[in-house]
């Protein structure tokens, strides 16, 4: 991975790389960060606009990179706080400092205490390079000072100075370990006590500091990170570290009898499988499962905006996810998931919306010849296997492991053409 002068990416191992597991880019382009990322068992979630001319999201996902459309103007991005390690922003363009540094502020919400912010591209290292850029010296010097100053009201430190001897087109800040920092700031910068940092499904943007929690910090590095109860259990409403462990021992069971039963022609399907997503992740029981079995795949765990909000315990976990509302469509192109798995999902959305919207939003996701599994009980697993095949779906209901009285559907969307 070569950074535009000719540095390589390699210059931020001894940084990032033993400490990482969760990254988050803006302006994907042809998603190669986020591909060179997986030789470091770090999956990072990518996103882009919309964009007729490059469609960059979908290049990302045919690449088998995980990345969703998603932009930084008025909303929290999708994403609880203190959620990834690595935020890394490659010539996005994006004003850091307008509105009283509200993208900045942002970036800040979801970045985990010790966490680095890396930015290429315009401003950085404008001595050398602003005579290739739309802009005089003095602009891109301003702009470069700005983001240095409102990094030090956030109380980032400088881990790699920009247009330093050695450090290439990039700069890269820390968001501090310990909170001490915190305490010299003004009150009126720091969000109000009852500001909840973790709702993020169509919330405005805040121009305030997010304080981070005491333990989020306690970490464990990969794999460890996987299986150990996050210490976040023990701060959210309705969660707690052995409902944690119950959840993880029962998809670990789900998942071999899914091998036995639901998943047999997986294996004669395996290298088409790579893209996953999971519509009612929990704790991301089922990601995990298939991480520790060394599955070749990734998992986009996906938690309803009106239930517990499990989605930060997942990005403790070094998983990757977001928040969504299923009577909407999902932000990704047609066509990009190999495999989608839907478990208790549909009695969630009983009065909210129908059965059948939901059903056509899996469809349209869904690749040809993808598979879609669903766990529910009878009477629902009954209802959506007619219109399954309405959809012509291939359909298949299997009895459920012993002592479940849930049945599992196993459906197979075809590839047809219209006549």
């Amino acid at each position: 991975m070569v950074y535009y002068g000719g540095k390589t990416v390699s210059v931020l191992n001894l940084l990032v790389f033993s400490v990482l597991q969760c990254a988050l880019l803006s302006a994907i382009k042809v998603a190669s960060f986020g591909a060179y990322m997986f030789d470091y068992n770090v999956v990072t979630m990518s996103f882009a606009p919309r964009d007729t001319h490059e469609a960059q999201v979908q290049f990302a996902l045919e690449r088998g990179v995980p990345a969703v459309l998603g932009i930084m103007a008025t909303r929290r991005q999708p994403y609880p706080s203190g959620a990834f390690d690595l935020i890394h922003c490659s010539r996005c363009l994006i004003p850091w400092t307008a509105d009283d540094g509200l993208y900045l502020k942002e970036v800040d919400r979801m970045l985990r205490p010790g966490g680095y912010w890396v930015l290429s591209g315009p401003p950085v290292n404008w001595q050398k390079r602003w005579r290739g850029w739309d802009g005089t010296q003095e602009t891109f010097q301003k702009n470069m000072t700005d983001i240095e100053d409102l990094a030090a009201k956030l109380c980032w430190t400088v881990a790699v100075k920009a247009g330093a001897p050695g450090s290439g087109d990039f700069a890269v800040f820390q968001k501090p370990v310990t909170r001490e920092c915190y305490a010299t700031l003004q009150p009126e910068g720091l969000c109000p006590p009852g500001e909840d940092p973790d709702v993020a499904w169509e919330t405005p943007m805040k121009s305030c500091i997010s304080e981070p929690g005491a333990n989020v910090t306690e970490t464990p590095k990969w794999p460890q990170r996987l299986t150990v109860p996050p210490v976040r259990l023990n701060e959210i409403a309705g969660l707690s570290p052995q409902a944690f462990e119950r959840h993880n021992a029962m998809w670990r069971e789900r998942f071999a009898y899914y091998k036995k039963v639901a998943l047999g022609e997986l294996k004669e399907r395996k290298r088409k499988i790579r893209n996953v997503m999971d519509m009612n992740a929990g704790y991301g029981g089922l990601a995990a499962a298939l991480a520790l079995d060394e599955e070749a795949v990734w998992v986009m765990n996906v938690v309803p905006s009106h239930i517990v909000n499990t989605l930060p315990i997942i990005y403790d976990r070094g998983l990757i996810g977001t928040y969504m509302n299923w009577c909407e469509a999902f932000s990704t192109y047609p066509r990009t998931y190999d495999l989608v798995h839907a478990a208790g999902l549909f009695g969630l959305y009983s009065g909210r919306c129908d059965i059948i919207d939901i059903l056509l939003e899996m469809d349209r996701v869904l690749r040809p010849e993808g598979l879609v599994i669903i766990r529910d009980e009878q009477r629902i697993v009954g209802t959506v296997s007619k219109i399954a095949r309405g959809l012509r779906w291939d359909v298949a209901m299997v009895d459920a492991e012993r002592g479940s009285t849930e049945k599992i559907l196993v459906c197979h969307k075809k590839y047809w053409v219209s006549s």
